[in-house]
């Protein structure tokens, strides 16, 4: 459906550097219906309409339209649009003090704390000890870039189990969009094209922004991206890359068995295309199949970072490199984006491959997420939730005839906060939203935000409309 300039009744005028883009947008409103510029009874534009006016996120919109409501200045009425509230003379109804100052954020996909006290209490001890026995030189110098044999060598330890690779071919990076960004400035030039599954994450498609690079999108189903797709790919768009997800693929949580790996790397070998695999997740599958660097190591560039599978804290990231000959670009490039990856982390990172405490976080990481997973089984309908019990979020495909950015809109207005499908979608995105479960700090809160999830999935859009 097309809009014409009548849909852009109300533009506002933001502040970015006031804080959260979407605030500023809900404040402007505000302030043009105080001043009178915004009448009661005003259709808003479009919400993809406005962001592409503003320069911003889809999402950054729904979150403004969202705030508004929650203030009480608009409403929402399915299949015409967002208005401003008649009444304005009261003042708005004050936000549910469980919802408010709390608000449950189901948007970043951050692993759940390890819920176990002993462990928090050996960790604790440990970064004692790392204090007491840190070397200065850490402190005071700079380090080598890619980092030093003993930090390569443990990111090869780091990948054993999953991938056998000799730490000379090991660089370490300022977290997995660092080692990202190195890989795609060697791989690729301007204009040039890459594949990447048709739902993939976001900051590779920032990246990809970034660099001027033309994204393919791949077809994919309940087992990940399609060989075949990615072959007709080949042959019609002779792209430089791929970049894929096998394990635990963000959003969906799809594992592409071992059958697809090998058909995609077979692929990838007879039209020469480079395969950037991103497996931020893979250490937190076990019986998850080789890794796509492991069936064809001469072509594929492994990015194995400690955000999704340690903490978030330690934006560390190891990329096992495809051939030898590059890891002098490769070294070069991460040299001219990122500088080093931080000596503090990268020891710290080193410390805990070493002394087991990596393990033990993860081991505790896994029996968290298996418990909240309990809980989502118990809480939300089986039949639009795809999950892995190993992926600490869920892929929620919406029913009743909701629309991601609805559903999303009205779910922020009772203080709960989800990721709709076009912060990944490379081309149309479906309707479905992305549900972290690693984010609330305990079992209570990720209860009480899904069984919110749940109650408003149940109703149809204009059951939950107040608009009379």
């Amino acid at each position: 459906m097309s809009h014409s300039a009548d849909d852009l009744v109300w533009v506002p005028t933001i502040d970015r550097s006031a804080g959260p883009v979407y605030r500023s947008i809900a404040d402007a409103l505000e302030e043009g219906i105080r001043a009178g510029h915004v009448t009661p009874g005003t259709r808003l534009p479009p919400q993809r309409l406005l962001a592409r006016k503003l320069g911003v996120d889809f999402t950054t919109v729904t979150r403004a339209y969202a705030e508004a409501a929650r203030r009480g200045l608009v409403e929402g009425c399915v299949g015409r649009g967002t208005f401003v509230c008649a009444n304005r003379a009261a003042p708005p109804m004050p936000p549910d003090p469980r919802h408010a100052a709390h608000p449950a954020d189901l948007q970043m996909n951050a692993p759940p704390l390890p819920m176990g006290r002993g462990l928090q209490d050996d960790l604790r001890h440990d970064m004692g000890a790392f204090a007491a026995e840190l070397d200065l030189d850490l402190l005071l110098r700079y380090q080598q870039v890619g980092g030093s044999q003993a930090d390569r060598q443990a990111g090869a330890r780091w990948l054993e189990g999953r991938l056998a690779v000799p730490a000379e071919r090991v660089l370490v990076c300022a977290g997995a969009q660092g080692a990202l960004l190195a890989s795609l400035s060697v791989l690729c030039e301007p204009g040039d094209v890459v594949c990447c599954e048709a739902l993939t994450y976001p900051g590779f498609r920032s990246l990809a922004a970034h660099l001027r690079l033309r994204l393919a999108p791949l077809a994919m189903d309940g087992d990940g991206l399609l060989p075949e797709a990615f072959e007709e790919a080949c042959r019609t768009h002779r792209p430089k890359a791929l970049y894929c997800t096998p394990t635990l693929h963000n959003p969906t949580t799809a594992t592409q068995p071992l059958d697809r790996r090998k058909a995609l790397v077979a692929i990838a070998r007879q039209y020469d295309v480079r395969i950037i695999e991103d497996d931020a997740y893979g250490a937190l599958a076990p019986d998850a199949p080789p890794p796509l660097a492991a069936l064809a190591p001469e072509s594929v560039f492994h990015v194995s970072g400690l955000a999704k599978s340690v903490s978030p804290a330690l934006r560390i990231a190891y990329l096992a490199v495809a051939e030898p000959r590059q890891v002098s670009r490769l070294a070069a490039a991460v040299r001219a984006t990122t500088g080093m990856a931080s000596p503090l982390t990268t020891a710290l990172a080193t410390r805990w491959i070493d002394n087991g405490k990596a393990a033990s976080i993860i081991a505790g990481i896994r029996q968290e997420t298996a418990a909240r997973h309990a809980i989502a089984r118990e809480t939300l309908p089986s039949g639009a939730v795809e999950a892995s019990p190993c992926a600490f979020h869920l892929w929620l495909r919406l029913l009743n005839e909701w629309t991601r950015g609805e559903f999303i809109m009205r779910l922020r207005g009772t203080g709960i906060g989800i990721v709709g499908s076009d912060a990944f979608a490379v081309s149309t995105p479906p309707e479905a939203v992305r549900v972290a479960l690693g984010a609330p700090k305990d079992r209570q809160g990720v209860r009480e935000a899904l069984r919110q999830v749940a109650d408003l999935l149940a109703e149809a859009p204009a059951m939950s409309s107040m608009v009379v």
